[in-house]
């Protein structure tokens, strides 16, 4: 095939090209094009010829070139965009997190107070209805007082009723009796009302001491339910710092793993060049050696013919005759006899 019936391919690619280029077997009509272009066979006898093979050889690696390096580029492009999509991805996320905190925040805010009322109004009804079990105490207390005293001087009554009517004969004993015995009652009665008063006494201090108690219940209440209010804010922080360290952590493996990725594209990269290098010394290598060869053999030939060429002069064929001899045996012209080279 000759350059005039190539198919009508182009090796300039553009970046608008490579998806359709480089996916699906995209490269396979370059490759025929390329496999056209050198579809030769020189004559390796002849310098030309051999120039000419060189000459293909280096036209299908510059055509290797023209088109792998716009797919490279591609590729790069390729292997930047899941980087771009996480980042807008990771922006968005974020974004919709704290629009999500900040549309809620007015309910986490209203059902935290609402918590803190209900403490404190729960609170204060336990204080309301222990202070009303103490005024209800210490009022029974103040009856049974005030009936012990009517007993009692109703049944001095009685008393000093019975003694007036004794003999008058026992009436120094009576009164002296009644007088004991009311001294006697004096001393009770003033025992009681000591007792009373310290009953009263140890009632009030209790029932103030049960008021301070559910004071203190009640600023408990309180109190825990601030620290469970700043332990659930905590634990909101810890988990959102967990959430971000997760997420570095994980940017961080993936881009190391990009990088390593990369590293390894690099190397295999650059060992496929240093085989492609080695590969064409060893062509070099071969074509020098086979260079040598022909050059020696052509020496070695140019020898025999020269040293026949004498001899044939020696039997008087001048030199032109006897190059001529030469010639047709080389040449095969001359039916049973050939030169050993």
């Amino acid at each position: 095939m000759t350059t005039e019936t190539l198919p009508a391919v182009s090796l300039e690619i553009d970046a608008s090209q490579a998806p359709a280029i480089y996916t699906g077997k995209g490269l396979d009509v370059y490759f025929e094009h390329i496999k056209a272009m050198v579809n030769e066979v020189p004559d390796l006898s002849t310098k030309k010829g051999r120039d000419r093979v060189a000459s293909l050889a280096y036209k299908v690696s510059q055509s290797k070139a023209a088109v792998e390096k716009p797919g490279r580029d591609y590729l790069k492009v390729v292997k930047e965009l899941p980087k771009k999509i996480e980042e807008e991805l990771r922006d968005f996320v974020t974004k919709c997190d704290a629009l999500r905190d900040k549309v809620r925040q007015p309910l986490t805010d209203w059902e935290a107070e609402q918590e803190r009322i209900a403490a404190e109004k729960k609170a204060a009804e336990e204080a309301a209805a222990l202070a009303r079990q103490v005024e209800a105490d210490h009022e029974i207390a103040l009856l049974m007082n005030r009936e012990f005293d009517r007993v009692a001087e109703e049944k001095r009554q009685a008393d000093i009723k019975a003694q007036q009517e004794r003999d008058a004969e026992i009436a120094r004993q009576a009164e002296e009796k009644a007088r004991r015995e009311a001294e006697a009652k004096a001393e009770a009665e003033r025992q009681a009302a000591i007792q009373r008063e310290l009953d009263a006494r140890m009632d009030a201090e209790r029932a103030e001491r049960e008021r301070q108690a559910a004071e203190q219940r009640a600023k408990d209440a309180e109190a825990r339910a601030e620290r469970e209010k700043e332990e659930a804010a905590q634990r909101l922080r810890d988990a959102e710092a967990k959430a971000e360290r997760d997420r570095i952590e994980a940017e961080e493996r993936a881009k190391q793993a990009a990088e390593r990725a990369e590293a390894d594209r690099v190397r295999t990269a650059e060992e496929a060049a240093a085989a492609e290098r080695r590969r064409l010394e060893r062509e070099a290598e071969a074509k020098a050696e086979e260079e040598r060869r022909r050059a020696a053999d052509t020496a070695h030939r140019a020898k025999v013919n020269r040293e026949a060429l004498d001899d044939l002069m020696a039997t008087g064929l001048t030199e032109d005759q006897a190059k001529a001899v030469v010639c047709a045996i080389v040449k095969n012209h001359v039916r049973h006899v050939a030169i050993q080279y």
